[in-house]
């Protein structure tokens, strides 16, 4: 399970809201199709124990100008090639981005302007599914997903099966510094949501094609 703190931060630690990104080197901090640098919501290490991501330094971006759901496209049972950057309509692209970093060692230079930098506590928990097969529904990194719906199965374009990996739940607000741009169709001023508060289930690709190989399924 994943714990906010409500100390916060002033200097870099993996496990964050906020705060400043470990990327791989060459990787840059993405931008949204509207120009604007998208808004670090969280990082964290993944346990070496959660399986086949282990050690991976899960980050997840999100435009704070464009808040909607994300809406997968399909091509012949796959997610289409290069989903990460294909487009999101009504727009020409996603506005967000997830990535996992592989060999991400130090911090970027500034911090995420935006979104109010607080430590991220990993602890163990015992997911253990109930009878109908559902994992606890709460912020957490590996585990069993607690479906709000249906459950949602995709293949990336490589044609590997992507994997659940991570879940935020639904409705779950991140602070952000005063003097801030609202968000559209945020519940508060003083608050941005990922995917319109929707429950995120992030499946990801084993095979780690690329590092925003990553699908974020919106359930509520």
């Amino acid at each position: 399970m994943i714990e906010v703190g409500t100390e916060p931060l002033d200097r870099p630690i993996r496990n964050s809201v906020g705060g400043w990104p470990f990327l791989d080197d060459g990787q840059e901090w993405p931008e949204c199709f509207c120009g604007e640098r998208m808004a670090l919501f969280f990082q964290l290490d993944i346990p070496p124990d959660v399986e086949i991501f282990g050690g991976d330094h899960l980050l997840v971006f999100h435009c704070r100008a464009h808040n909607d759901a994300s809406e997968p496209e399909l091509a012949n049972g796959r997610l289409v090639p290069r989903y990460w950057d294909a487009p999101q309509p009504p727009y020409p692209r996603p506005f967000w981005r997830v990535l996992l970093q592989r060999h991400a060692v130090l911090p970027a230079a500034e911090a995420e302007p935006s979104v109010c930098a607080l430590p991220l506590t990993l602890r163990p928990l015992m997911d253990t599914p109930n009878s109908r097969g559902l994992g606890a529904q709460r912020f957490k990194v590996g585990g069993t997903p607690s479906w709000a719906q249906d459950p949602e199965y995709y293949r990336c374009a490589c044609g590997t099966d992507l994997v659940y990996v991570c879940q935020v739940p639904e409705g779950m607000e991140f602070a952000v510094y005063p003097g801030q741009p609202e968000q559209a169709y945020s519940i508060r001023a003083d608050t941005y949501w990922l995917f319109l508060g929707n429950e995120v289930y992030l499946l990801a690709c084993p095979a780690h094609c690329d590092p925003a190989a990553v699908w974020p399924v919106n359930q509520n």
